[in-house]
């Protein structure tokens, strides 16, 4: 018997930015390299490789998230300690706004993330380090 899912990931996104801000690419763009504010980039490490990455940004994968967080997780990174904005981003969107509402439930604010991720950022020509080629 198949399963039945009662809630896609359509209404876990609605629901999801129904509680945090989202940013368009010119938003956040603006707040690239200011003291207060962490760019957070959840995609995985092949993705970084094959598309490059935002200067300065700090890199989670999205599977450590709330590891990375909580201060008494054996995992937890001194980054999420700070008091700052935070702002997560992926590829397209969809993984850095459930990210954002995690960490703002978590108690992390203020949260945001980029709407269209990595890609809308990447097409709008805002800054980019080249792809590393691998050895």
């Amino acid at each position: 018997m198949p399963q039945t899912i009662t809630k896609g990931y359509k209404a876990l996104l609605a629901e999801a930015e129904a509680r945090i801000t989202t940013l368009d690419v010119a938003q956040a763009s603006a707040m690239l390299g200011k003291e207060d504010v962490v760019f957070v980039d959840l995609r995985d490490p092949r993705e970084l490789e094959r598309e490059g990455r935002m200067p300065g940004a700090f890199h989670c994968p999205r599977g450590m998230l709330e590891f990375w967080i909580d201060p008494e997780s054996p995992y937890a990174k001194p980054v999420f300690q700070q008091d700052k904005t935070f702002v997560f981003f992926c590829a397209g969107g969809w993984r850095s706004a459930l990210a954002a509402s995690t960490a703002k439930e978590m108690g992390l604010k203020p949260v945001a993330h980029i709407a269209g991720g990595f890609g809308a950022w990447k097409a709008a020509g805002a800054p980019v380090d080249p792809a590393a080629p691998r050895a």
